[in-house]
């Protein structure tokens, strides 16, 4: 077919020539074989003056082809576009349009050029290769720049629906991925209304057509999509305004149905897995120079910049060379290296973002789909593998970044690693089974020597796990993280989220084995030293530690022994109370586990043991004595109030229903209301504890006899049946003022509020 219309053939009589056919065999041979016009100028190039406008008469092609020929000149960046876009629509878009309707009236029969010759001509002529992938990137980066220069124009293209989702069509162009990316990332972040993903066109065909370079950069737009909404920090936001708000919207939110979405479509986990565990030297791309566009878009954060100039600056100052001159920069391994810098920063922004998205998909609704996931495509062994040549590589000491979690300031993207790798952990661990994948398979048959030696039996989950998914390995990641923890200078904001992935571990129905794993590591030791020798200010890192603590010591009386061998002075121990007791908001869960803790330590009269470090350990001793439980009692009802309960404090009301519960279980609580009453009197204010007392448990029986709620989590924690929970709370709320056991009985008529309303708003 090419040549038989081809610019150059034989003619007869042998002779080979050139002929000049006409321009629409010209353009139809382009289109055939490659060859003649490939774009707008040539038709100008190729034509005498006039003689294209003489032939769109004859021809009837409507000032087309001339029309094409200005848009063209129009659409340099340089030009003025106002002019592009006048042609487009005072002509193109009129004719096609009136042959498009054309075509969808007549129930879209098969299109031929003598039935729609306008649409013919237009793309006949160059017409869509001038729509070429430059002039919508040009497009893109005006739209972008906008946005960012002009107050309101992000608001106002988020407001069209119809725009965000032809954006996402913008996608399957590598050319102008990018520009995409941005500009919808910007465009979500002010929407007023959560985008639906399952409306936007052929969403599964879209993420599978993605390279993971593209994958990893759509995940910094999926996190918008996948979140819940910012309504305030989620710790510092009243369980009032939650419940309330949670029973205005019953239904799943569009985050939720966001993320099912995004679960149900093919090989989407696993592709975030092979990206979050994939190795640097794995990342794709040959030539690091055709990269440099794509990581441009990474440094609208001046921060990547000051790491790539900090790591830029310590290998110069480790470097010998004091010359400047140019032959010997060349040749510096600064020049050489820097670009694997560069390289290994990429990574690390992709990996931020993959593991953010990991993160909130296991937090969700479908949490154990994706475990069953994460762990069949062996996540965690995978960052395991990472871990000391990527994740936590050594630094020196001028590398520490001191940076509270709940700070509102952008992070390196070193420190933003570090954070969504330890958040991960921790929602990975929070009470599943599959914790144990942190583990390597001498560290699992550790943990089964340790329930031989101690005549108990294997915790369940540890028998279930699949050792084929476990780490691999000299060091298990949870024994790795132990070691990077124990380095961590004294107010390391990363101390926090260390001490939150580990008792992440802990967390849930008590194992002795998994205690006694972690006690033989020296972390009670660790933790104490931080605690009392430190100088440790931060409370946010005080408080995950008491945390911890607290997990590690519950019902151990080995861990209680090795307490009493640290805190071996008066000295330590006032250092160690003066912690505790300047914020019990912070430590509240400890002293919650060395109350539950001896109260079964005195059940063990029998054991030896047991016995010993009743009598020696200070800790018990001090917590044994009424008057200082007393005192916990009285300040943990104190410092909360219905209106300002928080996820954070709520666990101040649940540790002061354990100590009365098992003040109920001695048949001492009449005991304990009675001295809170007299606690009122003596502080002249009859009445005000126990009626606030009265309505935080009215709350907390809406609270947590809500079908939504898990309580299996104030029963594995305290080892006391929820029923028992339940029962104790309504015998505190009894109405009878005859029973000795109901707090209204303790609280005098004149200064009585209990039917004060709830107020949720």
């Amino acid at each position: 077919m090419a040549t038989l219309v081809g610019s150059e053939f034989t003619c007869t009589g042998g002779k080979r020539r050139t002929c000049n056919s006409n321009i629409v065999t010209k353009f139809t041979s382009s289109k055939i074989t490659g060859n003649g016009f490939s774009r707008g100028t040539q038709v100008r190039e190729a034509l005498p003056g006039g003689l294209l406008q003489e032939r769109d008469k004859r021809a009837k092609w409507h000032g087309i082809p001339v029309l094409l020929q200005k848009l063209y000149e129009s659409s340099d960046p340089n030009s003025d576009l106002s002019h592009a876009h006048s042609f487009l629509k005072v002509r193109s878009v009129c004719l096609l349009s009136m042959e498009a309707m054309s075509f969808v009236t007549e129930d879209r029969k098969t299109a031929q050029e003598s039935t729609f010759p306008n649409t013919y001509t237009f793309d006949l002529f160059g017409g869509v290769d001038v729509m070429n992938d430059d002039l919508v990137k040009d497009c893109l980066s005006v739209l972008y720049n906008c946005c960012i220069c002009t107050e309101g124009v992000t608001k106002s293209l988020a407001a069209r629906d119809d725009f965000v989702l032809f954006l996402f069509t913008l996608m399957t162009n590598k050319k102008t991925f990018l520009q995409t990316a941005t500009l919808i990332e910007d465009i979500l972040g002010v929407k007023k209304e959560m985008i639906q993903l399952d409306g936007i066109p052929n969403l599964s065909g879209l993420v599978q057509s993605f390279d993971q370079q593209q994958l990893a950069n759509f995940c910094r737009i999926l996190s918008v999509t996948i979140s819940e909404p910012d309504i305030g920090n989620d710790d510092k936001h009243t369980l009032l305004a939650k419940n309330a708000q949670q029973k205005r919207n019953a239904s799943p939110s569009r985050a939720e149905v966001n993320q099912v979405t995004l679960l149900n479509i093919p090989g989407f986990i696993e592709r975030l897995c092979k990206l979050a565990t994939r190795k640097v030297s794995e990342a794709t791309g040959a030539n690091f120079l055709q990269e440099l566009e794509d990581w441009y878009t990474w440094l609208d954060n001046a921060l990547v910049l000051d790491a790539l100039m900090q790591m830029a600056t310590e290998e110069a100052e480790q470097s010998n060379t004091e010359s400047s001159d140019e032959s010997s920069l060349a040749t510096s391994p600064l020049r050489h290296r820097l670009p694997q810098s560069m390289k290994i920063v990429h990574e690390i922004m992709y990996k931020v973002e993959v593991l953010y998205v990991l993160c909130v998909l296991l937090m969700g609704r479908q949490r154990n789909q994706v475990h069953k996931m994460l762990a069949e495509f062996r996540l965690i062994p995978g960052l395991n593998n990472l871990f000391d040549k990527l994740i936590w590589r050594k630094y020196t000491a001028s590398n520490h970044v001191v940076h509270g979690q709940n700070e509102n300031c952008d992070c390196s993207p070193e420190i933003s690693f570090k954070i969504q790798f330890l958040r991960l952990l921790q929602s990975f661990s929070d009470h599943h089974e599959n914790k144990y994948l942190l583990l390597n398979n001498q560290e699992l048959n550790e943990l089964s020597a340790i329930s031989m030696k101690a005549n108990i039996p294997e915790v369940e989950a540890l028998v279930n796990t699949d050792r084929s998914l476990v780490c691999d390995g000299k060091k298990g990641l949870l024994t790795r993280l132990l070691t990077v923890m124990k380095r961590e200078p004294p107010d390391s904001s990363f101390r926090f989220w260390q001490a939150r992935a580990v008792e992440s571990f802990l967390r849930g129905a008590t194992s002795y084995a998994d205690q006694m794993f972690l006690l033989k590591r020296g972390l009670l030791e660790h933790i104490l030293f931080c605690i009392i020798d430190s100088g440790c200010t931060s409370r946010d890192v005080l408080q995950s530690y008491f945390d911890l603590l607290g997990e590690l010591m519950k019902f151990n009386i080995d861990a209680f022994k090795r307490f009493n061998k640290y805190v071996n002075t008066p000295e330590k121990f006032q250092a160690f109370l003066t912690q505790i007791n300047s914020s019990l908001v912070d430590s509240n869960m400890l002293v919650r586990c060395i109350v539950l803790s001896l109260d079964r330590f005195e059940s063990q009269t029998e054991d030896v043991k047991v016995m010993e470090v009743l009598s020696e350990c200070c800790l018990l001793s001090y917590v044994a004595r009424v008057d200082n439980r007393l005192s916990f009692l009285f300040r943990l009802i104190n410092i909360i109030n219905v209106q300002t309960l928080t996820q954070e404090n709520v666990s101040c009301l649940n540790t002061s229903l354990v100590i009365l519960m098992l003040a109920r279980r001695k048949a001492k609580l009449p005991f304990y209301l009675n001295a809170l009453r007299e606690k009122e009197y003596a502080e002249k204010y009859p009445g005000c504890l126990l009626n606030n007392f009265h309505n935080l448990l009215r709350f907390w029986q809406r609270h947590y006899l809500n079908k939504d709620k898990d309580s299996t989590c104030l029963e594995n924690s305290s080892c006391i049946p929820f029923s028992y929970w339940k029962e104790t709370v309504s015998v505190l709320l009894g109405s009878d003022r005859t029973s000795r056991c109901a707090i209204a009985s303790y609280i005098d008529e004149p200064f009585m509020d209990l039917d004060r309303d709830l107020v949720e708003d």
